[in-house]
C-alpha cells in the first residue's frame, strides 16, 4: 500500500490546544493526512476549524455519529482509515467503540475512558474487530526512554529493586476552573473527567512510564490523595507506594498544585548493579549510574560503539543528528508514525516489526484505568494495601 493513511478527528477545533498537537505529530512524517472531522460541538467553531484546515464542507460533520456513519458509506479508497479522538475524557468511549465497530482504527487521548468498565469494553471491541487502537502516552515515544527500556530488558542493571517516578505541575495551584480556564473546568468535573484529577490526568502518565521502562506490572498500591485547593472536588495531589510483580518497590507522586513547576516528569530506576535517570524537561539525556563507575551520559542521536550502542528502538525513533534537541512534538510523532506503520503493514498483509508495534495500545489503556480505580479505591478505604483490580 503506497499511500497516506486518511485520518478523521473528533474534537480538536480551533479553540483547543491538544488537537493542534495531534495534527502536527500526525503530519510530521508525511504518512497521514487529515480528511474529515467533527471538530467542535459549536457549529460556528466546527465550520471555521474545517475551513482553516482545508477540509471540504461535505467532510465536516456535526458530530462523531454522523462522521462515522457517512465515512463508512464512502468508497474504500476515499473513507478515513482511522479516527483520532481528542475530546474530554467522558467523550472517549462512545466514538471509539462506534469507530471500531464500523471498521475504523482508533487513536485516543489518555486516560482511555472514564471508567474501567468502559476500558474493558473497548478492549473487547478491539479483539472482536481486529482493529488497532493507539493510546497517546506521549512520553514513551522519546528515544532515550526506549533506550532505558532496552537496557533494563537486557539486564544491564540486574534485578530491578526500586522505581521512583514523579510528575509535578503547578498550573492548578489556584481555582482556575472558575476563572474561565476551559481545560481546568472539565478536568476538575467528576462527570467529565472521572474519579480522579491528578492521578487520572498525569498520574497515569507516570504509572505507564514506570511499567513501560521496567516491563514490570504494578500489583498493589497504598495511596494518599488530597484536594488542596478549597472548592475543588477531585484530588489535585497524590502520593502512591507501589509494589511490582518481581518484588520491586516504588514511589509515585503526581501533583498539579506544585506551584512553579511546569511538566517535571522524572523517573529513576535502581537495580542490583546500578540505575538510570530520565527527565521530561531534559529528554535528550539519559543518566546511567553504575556501582563503582563514573556516571555515564547517553545522548540522543549518537552512534556509540559497543558495548554502548543505542538500541534499534532508540534509533528507530531518532530523527535528527546528535546535538539537535528532539522534544515533545517529535515524541508525539513517533507514536503516530509507529501506529501508521502498523496499520499500513496490516493493510499490506504483512506482520508489523517489533519497532513498528512499539506504541501504547488498548492494554495500556485498560491498565491506566485500573490504576486510577485501584488508587482511588485504596484512598477511600481503611486498608493499607489494595491489590490491582486487574
Amino acid at each position: 500500500m503506497k499511500r497516506k493513511l486518511r485520518m478523521g478527528m473528533v474534537g480538536g477545533g480551533k479553540d483547543a490546544f491538544i488537537g493542534a498537537v495531534h495534527r502536527i505529530a500526525a503530519n510530521m512524517d508525511g504518512k497521514i493526512e487529515l480528511v474529515c472531522g467533527a471538530f467542535s460541538i459549536n457549529p460556528a467553531v466546527n465550520k471555521e476549524s474545517a475551513e482553516e484546515l482545508f477540509i471540504p464542507q461535505d467532510r465536516c460533520y456535526a458530530n462523531f455519529e454522523e462522521m462515522i456513519t457517512k465515512e463508512r458509506e464512502l468508497p474504500e479508497g476515499e473513507r478515513m482509515d482511522f479516527l483520532t479522538i481528542v475530546t474530554p475524557n467522558f467523550v472517549h468511549y462512545a466514538p471509539a467503540k462506534m469507530a471500531l465497530e464500523n471498521g475504523f482504527n482508533v487513536v485516543i487521548e489518555k486516560p482511555m475512558t472514564i471508567s474501567l468498565e468502559e476500558a474493558i469494553s473497548l478492549k473487547e471491541a478491539v479483539e472482536r474487530t481486529g482493529k488497532t487502537l493507539c493510546l497517546t502516552h506521549t512520553y514513551s515515544g522519546y528515544p532515550l526512554v526506549k533506550q532505558a527500556k532496552a537496557m533494563v530488558q537486557e539486564g544491564y542493571f540486574g534485578k530491578i529493586r526500586k522505581i521512583v517516578v514523579e510528575y509535578p505541575q503547578g498550573w492548578l495551584s489556584q481555582l482556575t476552573e472558575r476563572e474561565g480556564n476551559a481545560g481546568a473546568a472539565w478536568r476538575t468535573d467528576p462527570k467529565k473527567s472521572g474519579r480522579s484529577l491528578a492521578m487520572g490526568d498525569i498520574g497515569t502518565h507516570a504509572a505507564h512510564l514506570a511499567e513501560y521502562v521496567t516491563g514490570l506490572k504494578i500489583q498493589e498500591v497504598c495511596a494518599d490523595l488530597t484536594s488542596f485547593v478549597e472548592g475543588r472536588t477531585l484530588d489535585d495531589d497524590g502520593s502512591v507506594l507501589l509494589r511490582f510483580e518481581n518484588g520491586a518497590k516504588g514511589v509515585l507522586m503526581a501533583s498539579q498544585i506544585s506551584a512553579g513547576e511546569e511538566n517535571a516528569l522524572r523517573i529513576r530506576i535502581y537495580g542490583e548493579k546500578g540505575g538510570l535517570e530520565w527527565a521530561n524537561e531534559d529528554p535528550n539525556n539519559l543518566i546511567i549510574k553504575m556501582t563503582g563507575q563514573p556516571r555515564q551520559l547517553f545522548r540522543t542521536g549518537n552512534a556509540y560503539q559497543a558495548p554502548f550502542t543505542l538500541s534499534s528502538f532508540a534509533t528507530h525513533n531518532t530523527r535528527i543528528p546528535a546535538g539537535h534537541p528532539e522534544g515533545l512534538l517529535e515524541s508525539f510523532a513517533n507514536i503516530y508514525r509507529n501506529f501508521a506503520l502498523t496499520v499500513s503493514a496490516k493493510l499490506e498483509g504483512r506482520a508489523p516489526t517489533a519497532e513498528e508495534l512499539d506504541f501504547p495500545n488498548v492494554d495500556d489503556g485498560v491498565r491506566g484505568m485500573a490504576f486510577i480505580e485501584t488508587v482511588v479505591n485504596n484512598n477511600e478505604s481503611n486498608e493499607k494495601w489494595t491489590k490491582f483490580v486487574l
